[in-house]
């Protein structure tokens, strides 16, 4: 038991600091937990240690620690989600959504009431029945896109999209890669998994509360950080660092190639564009031989331009403002964009240079936007993270081709070819047969899920290739990972010490107020670390409490769930609020400013609910 909790306390603080990525966290405590018992078992072999550790199983009880170790991966929970993941996607690629969202779009004009309210009433609804992460990442350029045309900042309206996905998820059993954890977990205790809308009144309950307050109270508490866009060098503070140089007669550079002269040098700076008479040129630029009188727009700080200058034989255009139409005057498509880096992006972790950007994507990055903090400078040595905000210049297929990216969100409405708008009935109607299957047959979530998965493919909605990028692959690992702590939590007596504790710690309350405590906790550890973490670690303690109280169970477990799915404080609780992290420009302490009355008021409605629609009493 003393190694589960040292283990739990070593993940809790990796999860918190993501000093791992958080799937890579969950895979190490796999393997530890299962190294236990070969380890302490070659200790005794060798005179050092009485008896061997068992954590994933008894003596005697005929389990193997090697299949509880790996069980996560088997996991019906871990299969479900997979398959939602596939099947979101497969309606995401219809572009049915991006379609009802510009219909609410020309109904909202610039009413910031309209808007707040079309944003809430379409994300929630929607949430349901894909996953919330990617509804977010569907509606985010939409949401900014009205909110700038009605001149409003985007701020006021993205963190109540990320809020209102979240209670939205909670409308149905598909709606989170949480509830769906939940449910095994609860089917593994008690013998009793979540139907398909086993808590749907009171997740519209919920949604209903949510998106009251976040008319009313939230509305006047979400700040406006990022103004209504007019340019976007003027959002991203560019003035001090965009400016336009021409090459002498004399210049030692010409003849050489941009890559030799500029863009492999020391010199902290960026070749946004080259001007050449009255052609004007973006990426590639490297391979183009640079000519006396070209013209360069720069990404640099005052400081290397003066150094720059002198060195490579350059002058200074004079008052020359490089704006955002100075910037666009290479075609008359748009050319400068934001971009987010995405949940299981694969360069999260990378920096701009050891992901070989520039080269890569034929985008040259001129800021780099984390919350409040922008980087201008030397953005080549940042660590990315998902919810970075990237100012990219690029052409126009280019940025078609960032938009088709998975590891990307382009935060401006970009129309995609590829979608499949005649799939759009096929698509809709196979979600609706696998929730139908699922709630009204016997039939396992899982098995109509991967029925409806194939049927994407057979359909042609996705291709076959499609599939594996349409998985989030670090949520998959993260649930493969954690599920075994929460069997090594149940088989060692810790979640039942836990619980003792619990109801220790809360003498002679009320059932209802225990329950209302077990939401308060599970929700400021979701806060911190993972969803999936919270529910695994929770739900054997919130079974073992319930028991010792002699209250209903399953009551407890919903309060869990609940809580889980609705981290509203931080925004590193949900990847719904990293996602809107950047583009919002939000400081941290935004979302306790905003999220914490939410929280707490879901804890008073998330309680009462679970004790009127379900009871208190054990059963």
């Amino acid at each position: 038991m003393a190694f589960v909790f040292a283990l739990i306390l070593v993940a809790l603080a990796l999860f918190a600091t993501e000093a791992l990525p958080v799937d890579v966290t969950a895979i190490g405590v796999m393997v530890a937990l299962m190294l236990v018992e070969p380890a302490t078992e070659s200790l005794v072999q060798a005179g050092l240690l009485a008896e061997p550790i068992y954590i994933l199983h008894q003596p005697g009880d005929g389990v193997s620690p090697l299949t509880q170790g790996l069980s996560g991966f088997a996991s019906t929970a871990t299969i479900t989600v997979l398959a939602m993941f596939i099947l979101s996607d497969g309606v995401q690629r219809t572009g049915i959504v991006q379609i009802l969202g510009s219909k609410l779009a020309s109904l909202t004009g610039d009413n910031e009431t309209k808007q707040l309210g079309a944003t809430v009433g379409l994300v929630g609804p929607i949430s349901g029945f894909i996953n919330n992460t990617a509804a977010v990442a569907i509606l985010l350029p939409m949401v900014t896109d009205i909110a700038h045309s009605g001149k409003i900042s985007p701020s006021k309206l993205l963190l109540p999209l990320s809020y209102a996905s979240m209670f939205g998820g909670m409308l149905t059993l598909i709606g989170t890669s949480t509830n769906i954890l939940a449910s095994q977990l609860s089917a593994d205790l008690l013998g009793h998994p979540f139907s398909m809308f086993e808590f749907t009144q009171l997740g519209i309950v919920v949604t209903i509360v949510g998106t009251v307050y976040l008319l009313t109270v939230g509305r006047w508490l979400v700040p406006g950080r990022i103004p209504a866009r007019e340019d976007l060098t003027d959002e991203f503070e560019m003035g001090e660092y965009l400016t336009e140089v021409v090459v002498r007669e004399d210049s030692p550079i010409v003849g050489q190639t941009v890559r030799e002269a500029l863009a492999e040098t020391d010199f902290d700076v960026d070749v946004i564009q080259l001007i050449r008479g009255n052609r004007t040129f973006l990426e590639p630029l490297d391979p183009k031989t640079i000519q006396a009188g070209d013209v360069f727009a720069l990404r640099t700080d005052r400081d290397t331009l003066v150094d720059l200058l002198d060195a490579e034989g350059l002058d200074l255009i004079p008052e020359m403002e490089v704006d955002d139409a100075e910037l666009e005057r290479a075609s008359e498509q748009q050319n400068l964009v934001e971009i987010v880096v995405s949940p299981g992006s694969s360069l999260v972790g990378e920096t701009l240079t050891s992901a070989n950007f520039r080269q890569r994507y034929d985008a040259t990055v001129l800021a780099l936007r984390r919350g409040r903090e922008l980087f201008r400078q030397r953005m080549d040595r940042v660590g990315l993270k998902v919810g970075d905000t990237l100012l990219v210049q690029a052409t126009a297929d280019s940025i078609d081709r960032l938009n088709i990216n998975n590891d990307f969100i382009v935060a401006q409405e970009v129309e995609r070819p590829d979608y499949r708008r005649s799939k759009i009935p096929v698509a809709v109607g196979i979600v609706a047969a696998v929730v139908a299957v699922a709630a009204l047959t016997p039939i396992h979530i899982v098995v109509s899920a991967l029925a409806g998965a194939v049927a994407m493919i057979l359909t042609g909605c996705l291709r076959p290739p499609e599939l594996y990028d349409a998985v989030q692959w670090d949520v998959i690992f993260l649930l493969a990972g954690v599920i075994p702590l929460g069997i090594a939590l149940q088989e060692t007596g810790g979640a039942d010490l836990l619980a003792e504790a619990f109801v220790v710690a809360a003498p002679g309350l009320p059932a209802i107020v225990v329950l209302g405590l077990m939401y308060v906790v599970t929700a400021l550890l979701t806060n911190v670390i993972s969803n999936n973490a919270s529910v695994v670690l929770m739900i054997p303690v919130a079974v073992e409490a319930a028991q010792q109280l002699e209250a209903n169970a399953f009551a407890f477990v919903l309060a869990v769930t609940f809580a889980a799915s609705t981290a509203f404080m931080t925004p590193v609780g949900y990847q719904t609020n990293l996602l809107v992290y950047g583009p919002g420009g939000y400081r941290f302490t935004d979302y306790l400013k905003v999220g914490a009355p939410l929280q707490a008021v879901f804890a008073v409605v998330t309680t009462l609910g679970i004790a009127y629609f379900w009871g208190l009493a054990p059963q």
